[in-house]
């Protein structure tokens, strides 16, 4: 009788708790800002931050500057308007799910940041999305570190395909290449 009661008792604690999903699945971080096409600001515990740069890819980049912001180069023109248009669609998918994010982090590089991959609370790949919208490319130098590596690589390939984004616009240069060029 006893050992009944024990085993309803511990069937009766696993079907509640089925229900309560929530409880053993960890809570989304916080986005802070988003600081450019590929680069977050989370909140962290004590009033911290944590900077993460997305793994796998690479966003085309954004004016810092004020001489960037005025300049009329060709280059830097083209350069500065695609990374604008990544980072304020990054900026709408994450407002999408209340600011929140779920990370893998997959590194850290020699700036202090953690690679991650990073979805919204929904499931979303982030990096995914902006590949199929020709608004990044697949960062290759680090394609090994890329858990994801056959997704993003596919998103890639279909958006080149198309010619969408990025991939339509004969004068926009790699991201990596434009910051060799400008240092």
């Amino acid at each position: 009788m006893r050992q009944g009661l024990i085993l309803l008792g511990a069937a009766m604690i696993s079907i509640s708790l089925m229900g309560c999903n929530s409880l053993f699945t960890p809570q989304a971080d916080i986005v802070e800002r988003v600081s450019d096409g590929d680069t977050l600001v989370l909140k962290i515990a004590n009033e911290k931050k944590l900077t993460v740069r997305f793994a796998c890819i690479d966003a085309p980049e954004i004016p810092h500057s004020q001489t960037e912001k005025r300049s009329k180069i060709t280059q830097d023109v083209n350069q500065f308007t695609w990374g604008v248009k990544a980072k304020t669609r990054v900026e709408e998918l994450i407002k999408q799910t209340d600011n929140r994010v779920k990370l893998n982090i997959t590194d850290s590089d020699r700036y202090g940041r953690k690679i991650a991959e990073v979805r919204l609370k929904d499931g979303t790949f982030l990096q995914q999305v902006l590949l199929k919208e020709g608004l990044a490319k697949v960062y290759r130098q680090y394609l090994n570190k890329c858990p994801s590596r056959n997704i993003v690589q596919e998103a890639e390939a279909q958006a080149q395909q198309q010619k969408i984004g990025i991939w339509g616009d004969g004068k926009f240069i790699d991201p990596w290449d434009y910051r060799k060029a400008n240092k």
